[in-house]
């Protein structure tokens, strides 16, 4: 799993919102290794413990010809695995279930308000040029009986 697989796994536990998520791994991964530039130890319950370590300057021997290679001294990082890490990865003891992601609130829509709908301009003219029409058409009617 990547940095990019992580955030998405964390998704659904900031309600969806992937900058929240990238947010809140940047600020742990920030914390992390700006503690160990200090020199402190960074111990998390039940994952495991980083931490800053000096190297000695040593001889070592080229592999492929065997002849000696001098190796500077240098400064790392080391993460030590928890017990119960080791424990969950060897598969000698099982994992808690995963945290359920919060249930997303549940947002009512609004009653819409009945709007009136305006006759078009189109429609009302011809229904005004028809009215006086059929009214003239029903009194021709009544003066022929």
């Amino acid at each position: 799993m990547n940095k990019a697989q992580f955030i998405k796994s964390l998704v659904p536990h900031f309600n969806d919102s992937k900058k929240e998520a990238t947010h809140a791994v940047e600020i742990v991964i920030d914390a992390i290794t700006r503690n160990m530039a200090k020199g402190e130890d960074v111990s998390i319950a039940g994952f495991g413990k980083f931490r800053k370590i000096q190297r000695k300057a040593r001889v070592a021997r080229n592999p492929f010809t065997g002849e000696p290679v001098k190796v500077k001294a240098k400064t790392v990082a080391r993460f030590t695995p928890a017990k119960v890490l080791k424990e969950i990865v060897a598969g000698t003891r099982k994992m808690e279930a995963a945290p359920k992601p919060a249930p997303k609130p549940v947002v009512k829509a609004a009653p819409k308000k009945a709007a009136k709908k305006a006759a078009p301009k189109k429609a009302a003219k011809k229904a005004a040029k028809k009215a006086p029409k059929k009214a003239a058409k029903k009194v021709a009617k009544k003066k022929k009986k």
